[in-house]
């Protein structure tokens, strides 16, 4: 029996594109775009015949015209793609003692210990088949010491890989590759890096610690670690949130139609941000007030899946001009996100321009460094949760 740690990373090959090709084999073998077809669309999604011009995720949809005109474009379907992803959660729920659910197309999952009745990579191998052969769908697998390692297995065994790296083997593994490929390093920080010098995994795994964090923090020491194969972060337990929610009541009684509006656009920015930390997306707002004699009313509208404040803080505010028609005191206003899904907020296919996105991205980044009352709209500055 193995004393180390054994982590399998297992991610879906071109997920939205493998369901999309399961529905229509007409697309077997042809460059797929899921995303929008306007100039302003984002691709969401690609095939690996795509791949070959160029194209990339988070790529625009104007410049994968141009390197692949031939291209395929679909719009996309969240609502097929979270109902396949679950059915495989469930499939891998079924079969393992630990499973965390990454993203919509990835898990990983903690089988330490459990060669002393079966080997891992055989028992990987059989989940893998078991996806394909119940779910019609392509998936890879890396095995490893730790969840960094299995993933850079997978990525480097991908289109329908499989790839185990024994502890002895992981320094070896990572030595010749980009420092790109490390999970988590960022364009800015790859750059940094390059201009200095330090291309490969092998060059950064050999800088001394306090370089690295006067380099680039604790980032760096973390980044540090991975290059050198270490990572001792657990895989935590899959339980799917339903919701994610926030309520205010008030000091005193108010019909101040502007003060809840933005205290509305204040609450919808704040869940908004915890949705996107999540990699969660929603289809749902729901709005909550109560009156001063204690009456509570609710409505809730559906949405095309989404985690951008523009859309959630109009959607809120609709549903706030419906169902406030009483001037009545209020004593209470909420708003709640439900229908869940883990994934990424892909542009186009969820009507939203590319501009939107970036200055959603370029906010968090703000949040996450100074906390989540550093940015806010002007109107709310004031507004106190």
């Amino acid at each position: 029996m193995s004393t180390e740690k054994q982590i399998i990373h297992m991610d879906q090959d071109s997920f939205f594109v493998s369901v999309e090709v399961k529905k229509n084999s007409s697309l077997i073998g042809k460059p797929v775009i899921i995303g929008g077809s306007s100039d302003r669309g984002v691709v969401a999604s690609c095939s690996y015949e795509a791949r070959k011009f160029g194209v990339h995720s988070a790529m625009s949809s104007r410049m994968a015209k141009m390197l692949c005109p031939h291209a395929v474009f679909l719009k996309g379907n969240m609502d097929e793609y979270s109902k396949a992803s679950n059915e495989i959660t469930e499939i891998l729920k079924e079969r393992v003692p630990l499973i965390e659910k990454a993203s919509i197309d990835e898990h990983y999952i903690d089988m330490t210990g459990m060669d002393r009745f079966y080997s891992t990579l055989q028992y990987a191998h059989e989940l893998k088949q078991t996806v394909i052969r119940e779910m019609g769908l392509p998936i890879s697998f890396g095995l490893s010491v730790n969840k960094t390692v299995s993933k850079m297995a997978t990525n480097e065994c991908k289109p329908d890989g499989e790839l185990n790296v024994l502890q002895k083997e992981v320094q070896p593994f990572l030595n010749p590759l980009s420092i790109r490929k490390i999970p988590g390093l960022g364009e800015k920080t790859f750059i940094k890096l390059s201009d200095m010098g330090i291309k490969k995994i092998y060059t950064l795994s050999k800088i001394h610690p306090e370089q690295m964090n006067f380099l680039l923090g604790k980032s760096g020491l973390s980044l540090l670690q991975k290059a050198q194969g270490i990572d001792n972060s657990p895989v935590i337990p899959y339980s799917e949130q339903k919701s994610i929610g926030t309520q205010c009541t008030f000091h005193a009684d108010s019909i101040d139609i502007e003060m809840i509006n933005n205290l509305l656009v204040a609450q919808v920015m704040d869940v908004a941000f915890q949705l996107r930390e999540k990699k969660k997306l929603t289809a749902c707002v729901t709005v909550t007030i109560r009156y001063a004699n204690f009456e509570t009313e609710t409505k809730q509208m559906a949405i095309g899946y989404t985690s951008l404040d523009s859309v959630l803080i109009d959607t809120a505010k609709e549903l706030f001009k419906k169902m406030y028609n009483r001037r009545m005191l209020l004593r209470l206003v909420g708003v709640r996100l439900s229908n869940l899904v883990s994934g990424f907020e892909q542009i186009d296919l969820y009507s939203e321009s590319h501009e939107q996105y970036s200055l959603v991205q370029a906010l968090d980044k703000i949040r996450r460094r100074f906390g989540t009352d550093a940015v806010t709209r002007a109107a709310v500055m004031d507004i106190k949760l």
